[in-house]
């Protein structure tokens, strides 16, 4: 060992034996910590969790069910949830399914100080028969990329998914067998050390808690209306939007509540001194449209810091582009171009698209104090898409995109 490391109190060497983060290999990442020794040992810790660890503690007290009818969006929760804790000094401990509960923090946790904290979006299907995912290798890469951006640790995707199957697994029963209606999985993950600096956390928990849930919005898949409203900015360049944070939706709470005050479903999230449009709400939001050369287009906004890059917006993007040979275009669209759009009759209908809501059709605009109509085909795109998507969530059309989970098991 050399003299500069034997001399350094606490030197942190850290390598990733496996750099194929998806591959089913072991990642190992070793640390050495040197203290007043002249001599340390190398400490292996892992840097990843793995199904095939997983530990399950049932309920005791099981929990009685919402009929579908009466299901709030999440409101109730299944028996069980998935915990996989972490520490820099030992890394991932083995996950476990255990029995719903509240989780005991200290009051000077940084993630209750200063948002060390992001989350993902995604769910779990029935047609009776078997249970589905849709695209949860999206939800594991994006989870890992917020984690990033926040100095929590990050995990071997693969096996996320695979502890993702075996809690559906568990909570099989709790998948409304409905149309429209299924498990929304929601994983967590956050800092609990126990301090006020703002620092990189040195113990973190990556929980997933589950909730059968129906359509997002009261008005099902009727058409909403949207309050845009310059004076608030949901994300910036070099900020977080492009991320899952706990940190980018607490601010969006008192729009939205003006804009109910107002009449209106949700927010248009605007940026810049071109308001230019980037989010619905919690959603992505399209556009179809003919544009000034007369070709008809479907819109959304570029991935970048300020857009969210949504699962169901990627899946919408690959339907209508490759599959149905749409003209789909990501660009910059702004309110004076939609404005042009309604006055020149161009523009055909507009939609959101989430993990909660799927599709969610627009038919008014507030800017400004005036308020633009937006068409509401009955059998448009939206509609068209929906049903689609709805298809291979519930196993009626084949994609690659619907996985089994006895596959995963």
């Amino acid at each position: 060992m050399s003299h500069s490391l034997t001399t350094m109190r606490r030197f942190v060497l850290s390598y990733a034996c496996c750099t194929a983060r998806n591959s089913n290999a072991l990642q190992v990442t070793k640390r050495f910590i040197q203290s007043d020794q002249s001599q340390a040992p190398f400490i292996e810790v892992p840097n990843t969790f793995h199904a095939k660890d997983l530990e399950h503690t049932p309920t005791k007290e099981p929990k009685s069910k919402t009929p579908n009818e009466k299901l709030v969006f999440g409101k109730q929760f299944t028996d069980h949830m998935l915990e996989v804790e972490w520490e820099e000094s030992k890394g991932w401990g083995k996950p476990r399914i255990v029995p719903y509960h509240n989780l005991s923090l200290a009051p000077s946790c940084s993630a209750l100080h200063y948002a060390i904290q992001c989350f993902e979006g995604m769910k779990a299907y029935t047609n009776g028969k078997e249970e589905f995912l849709f695209r949860p290798d999206m939800n594991a890469k994006r989870l890992n990329r917020s984690c990033s951006r926040l100095g929590l640790p990050t995990f071997n995707e693969e096996e996320f998914v695979k502890a993702i199957a075996k809690l559906v697994n568990v909570e099989r029963e709790w998948i409304p067998k409905e149309r429209g209606y299924s498990l929304y999985i929601r994983p967590t993950v956050i800092s609990t050390e126990e301090t006020l600096g703002v620092l990189p956390p040195k113990k973190a928990l990556l929980y997933v808690i589950m909730s059968p849930v129906g359509p997002y919005f009261k008005t099902g898949f009727a058409a909403v209306k949207l309050l845009a409203d310059p004076r608030y900015v949901r994300a910036f360049p070099g900020g977080t939007g492009h991320v899952k944070l706990g940190a980018n939706y607490g601010p969006t709470i008192l729009p939205q509540i003006e804009a109910a005050k107002k009449g209106y479903s949700q927010v248009l999230w605007l940026f810049g001194e071109n308001h230019e449009i980037s989010e619905v709400g919690t959603m992505n939001i399209f556009f179809y449209i003919t544009n000034e050369k007369g070709e008809e287009e479907l819109v959304t906004a570029p991935l970048n810091d300020t857009v969210l890059p949504g699962v169901t917006r990627d899946t919408i993007i690959n339907i209508t582009k490759n599959e149905w040979g749409m003209n789909v275009s990501e660009r910059v669209f702004t309110m004076k171009d939609l404005n042009l759009c309604i006055v020149e009759n161009r523009i055909h209908e507009a939609f959101g698209a989430g993990t909660a809501c799927v599709v969610s059709p627009v038919k008014a605009i507030s800017f400004k104090d005036e308020e633009f109509a937006i068409p509401v085909p009955e059998k448009g795109l939206a509609v068209k898409l929906v049903n689609h998507i709805l298809g291979i969530q519930y196993g009626d059309i084949e994609s690659p995109y619907r996985v089994k989970i006895n596959d995963l098991l």
